[in-house]
């Protein structure tokens, strides 16, 4: 079992645990902390609300029984055998889904973001338009991310997507702390995360009394994930193909 840093022990309102999708030392570390923290609620970013609403005890001790519950082979997430012990770490916890379905994604095509999330944009801050330098920022990291093969019109989609997702995620966060009192650990990776523009933000504009605590997860031998988080772990290394290959 890991041991917790007293700042993350005093914060014990919400835990954003972050993590490099495909990376199973990343899981790993998720797990320890969910058992060392014992929330009563967890949050994915991998799961819809529909689809947190079929887990139950009894699959939550079959891992083969919840992974095909939430038809995850079919969701495009990395292998469920490193997001299984996460389950098994708080079989206490409430399960709460903060994906978002792909067709209210994609009315961003058409719409705004603050009009596809709903009446309580305003609350979460997404009526807000980001600073220029900090639009302009995203919307590079977006080009990078995707190998610079997206069309320049779509940046700003992207970065709204982006944002969409945040809010999201902090608004089953809420629903989370309502319907259970916390704590609330939420799994997602390290961009929603991140405490100077990831989920938090969003959090703390509609919930500003709340604690919140961020980790973010890096790899070793490669440079720490963007943004501010209150701390920063590491992990070898997963192997994976280069992610250009599939824009080649």
């Amino acid at each position: 079992m890991i041991a917790i840093c007293p700042a993350a022990v005093m914060a014990q309102d919400v835990f954003f645990l972050g993590e490099t999708h495909d990376n199973p030392g990343h899981h790993v570390q998720q797990a320890e902390r969910v058992a060392a923290l014992k929330p009563m609620a967890l949050v994915f970013e991998m799961l819809t609300r529909e689809q947190a609403e079929k887990v139950t005890d009894e699959l939550r001790l079959d891992a083969e029984a919840l992974s095909q519950a939430l038809e995850w082979e079919q969701s495009g997430w990395p292998d469920f055998a490193m997001y299984f012990p996460i389950f098994e770490s708080a079989p206490g916890a409430k399960v709460f889904g903060a994906g978002l379905p792909r067709r209210d994604v994609m009315r961003l095509m058409k719409e705004p973001v603050e009009e596809v999330f709903g009446p309580s944009a305003e609350e979460y801050g997404l009526t807000i338009a980001l600073p220029k330098a900090q639009q302009d920022a995203r919307e590079e990291m977006q080009l990078a991310a995707h190998c610079n093969a997206l069309p320049i019109e779509l940046l700003p989609e992207m970065v709204g997507m982006q944002r969409l997702r945040d809010a999201a995620l902090a608004r089953a966060v809420v629903q989370a702390i309502d319907a259970t009192g916390g704590p609330v650990v939420v799994i997602t990776g390290n961009g929603h995360a991140r405490k100077d523009w990831g989920a938090p933000v969003y959090l703390a504009k509609r919930a500003p009394d709340l604690e919140i605590y961020a980790l973010g997860q890096g790899e070793e031998g490669a440079v720490a994930p963007a943004g501010e988080f209150d701390e920063i772990s590491y992990s070898p290394p997963a192997e994976r193909e280069d992610p250009c290959n599939a824009f080649k």
